[in-house]
């Protein structure tokens, strides 16, 4: 196993998770000799799968490594492999084995884990030659980031482990990655078509981040004059004060704005985005008047949900490079069109059309918990988090400034990610100010993890949002009228011995992570925030350890969403937060504004 971690080291690994075991001993034993890498415990494989796809996010070049033994480790890796998988991560899961002579024999903790992990990676490999070891994890790092990125998972079994090989490490060069480039034609034409619209659109997917290629979007959308939309996993391209960006898209994690500046919109220009059907709702309202042009680095992408006007297979950097170059060309000839009036309407609407976030009461409603959250954070803050109202609540009312600081497992949305994710991106990165958001449910998953934090010093800031309720599939039970088996709720026994517990919410979430090594704070009403904001620092200051603040919710709250980008149900009034933008300052809306662009009557007044 020498030589495969000597290849590890070569492609840039210097972080990895797992849980050792004893068919992958021998692998934790060269992992021992060499060093250079450093190795983070976890408590439950899954979730060293999920902090190795967060370190991955967390910075351009990064592969995230998961470790585990034979069997059970294998199969427990499967929803961080499906979760890679679906957004497009490279991760690399290394995995023991039975004796090759065993793997037929029933013998113990022998599974078919190649087999089981092929229909969610991008390649699933059970090494039976103890010679293909270094051209096997060579391929692996040459597969993970050539064309769609996507993960690999390696099978050892233990005598492959053990054998004896020549190798020669100062020999050994990585595979260069293939990524393919749009031609200057297919560019010339997606220009000539955006020319052509009157209102045009870009939508940037996870694909640009990927691709390390926001500051030619920026570029891109500053030279042409046409406005933004990110996707989810493409928030944090353009920042979101920049006044090209146009707010989000779909059916829960959108803006107001961004959903009626693209229902305006004649054209949109995709690039490494997949038409996520949550941003999308139906095809014939996404697509209904509009012409499409869809830029992704992976053939089958194209026309998989619709077929789009014009599909052009590049990577987004390649592809956005050439994007500028004829742009500004086409500038410095005075031949691009003026989108003045179309960009100051969609910052009209961006400025205009919001959500109320200001409630006082007791419990706290979760829109005053994202406004606390706003307040304390800077720009620089990274916020962590995966599915469920608070999610989608996030999305709708945080700000993210910078590529990477928005970090969220999009198409899977597996419980339980947040926690290891964070970790993994505190791994990655000693400095960056880390906010994990999580409602109760996803919390109590892996809270585990939260151990791992305080023994291997990762501290971050995690919120809770806690209503005691599967909140998101409450909301959703609503259509089948009732509300079966989604409460959290119930009289812990506890709690008539600590005086600061809340009656009837169940799990005593500030006792569990203190009992694993953390931090933990309860805020129960809106004038606890500032303070307990400024002491979850200083613990993170003094210790070193994960501090978790759990916010007290209102058991039943209603987030914004609906089954079609035209028809979102707001449930709570909206209004405008912005004083500048009053008649009574003497403003008055551009005439580029549309007429039709009204609060709908069923959002108004629920």
């Amino acid at each position: 196993m020498d030589a495969a971690v000597l290849v590890l080291a070569r492609e840039g690994v210097r972080c990895a998770f797992g849980v050792p075991g004893a068919a992958i001993n021998p692998f934790y034993s060269a992992l021992r000799a060499h060093g250079g890498i450093r190795h983070i415990l976890a408590r439950h494989v899954e979730g060293a799968s999920h902090m190795a796809d967060g370190y991955t996010r967390a910075k351009a070049g990064n592969i995230g490594v998961c470790i585990g033994t034979s069997g059970p480790a294998g199969t427990d890796m499967i929803t961080g492999l499906y979760t890679a998988q679906a957004d497009s991560l490279p991760i690399l899961c290394i995995t023991g084995q039975a004796p090759r002579a065993k793997l037929h024999k029933e013998d113990f903790q022998a599974v078919d884990i190649e087999a089981i992990a092929k229909p969610v990676a991008k390649w699933a490999v059970t090494v039976r030659e103890p010679a293909l070891v270094p051209q096997v994890f060579q391929q692996a790092f040459h597969l993970m980031r050539s064309g769609r990125p996507g993960p690999v998972l390696v099978d050892l079994p233990v005598d492959v482990q053990v054998a004896e090989i020549e190798f020669d490490i100062d020999a050994y060069e990585p595979l260069p990655a293939y990524k393919p480039a749009a031609s200057r034609r297919q560019i010339e034409r997606a220009i000539a078509m955006m020319q052509a619209a009157e209102r045009p659109l870009i939508v940037a997917g996870g694909g640009v981040i990927n691709a390390d290629a926001c500051e030619e979007l920026v570029r891109f959308a500053e030279t042409t004059g046409v406005p933004v939309i990110p996707t989810l996993m493409g928030w944090g391209c353009i920042p979101d004060d920049h006044p090209l960006m146009a707010g989000m898209v779909g059916l829960q994690t959108s803006h107001r704005y961004g959903n009626a500046t693209f229902l305006q919109s004649d054209f949109v220009l995709g690039i490494g985005n997949r038409w996520a059907n949550r941003h999308t709702g139906s095809i014939e309202t996404y697509t209904a008047g509009r012409k499409f042009v869809h830029v992704d680095i992976e053939p089958t992408q194209i026309g998989r949900v619709f077929g789009p006007d014009l599909g052009i297979v590049s990577d987004a950097k390649a592809a956005l490079a050439l994007l500028c170059q004829v742009a500004e060309e086409m500038r410095a000839e005075g031949r691009l069109e003026d989108r003045t009036a179309w960009s100051d309407a969609c910052l009209h609407r961006k400025r205009t059309m919001l959500r109320r976030t200001h409630f006082d009461q007791v419990p706290l409603k979760p829109q005053r918990v994202f406004e606390e959250v706003l307040g304390h954070t800077g720009r620089d803050t990274c916020y962590v988090t995966t599915i469920g109202n608070s999610q989608i609540m996030a999305a709708q009312l945080l700000k993210v400034y910078e590529p990477r600081n928005w970090i969220n497992c999009g198409q899977a949305g597996p419980l339980g990610w947040t926690l290891p994710a964070a970790l993994g991106v505190r791994a990655a990165d000693p400095e960056r100010r880390i906010v994990a958001l999580s409602g109760d449910y996803d919390f109590q998953f892996l809270i585990e993890e939260l151990a791992v934090g305080a023994q291997h010093k990762l501290p971050y800031l995690h919120v809770v949002v806690n209503n005691s309720y599967l909140g998101l599939i409450r909301q959703a039970q609503r259509g089948f009228a009732m509300d079966f088996e989604v409460s959290l709720a119930f009289e812990n026994v506890n709690a008539a011995e600590d005086p600061d517990a809340v009656p009837g919410y169940g799990v005593d979430h500030v006792a569990v992570a203190e009992g694993l090594g953390c931090k933990a704070i309860r805020v129960k009403s809106p004038n606890e925030f500032g303070e307990a904001f400024a002491r979850a620092e200083a613990l993170m200051e003094e210790h070193g350890v994960p501090v978790v603040v759990e916010c007290i919710l209102e058991r039943t709250t209603n987030i914004a969403m609906g089954t079609e980008i035209d028809a979102v149900n707001e449930f709570e009034e909206v209004l405008c937060l912005d004083p500048r933008l009053s008649r009574e300052n003497g403003w008055t809306p551009p005439e580029a504004e549309p007429a039709d662009e009204k609060v709908p009557e069923e959002a108004a007044t629920a």
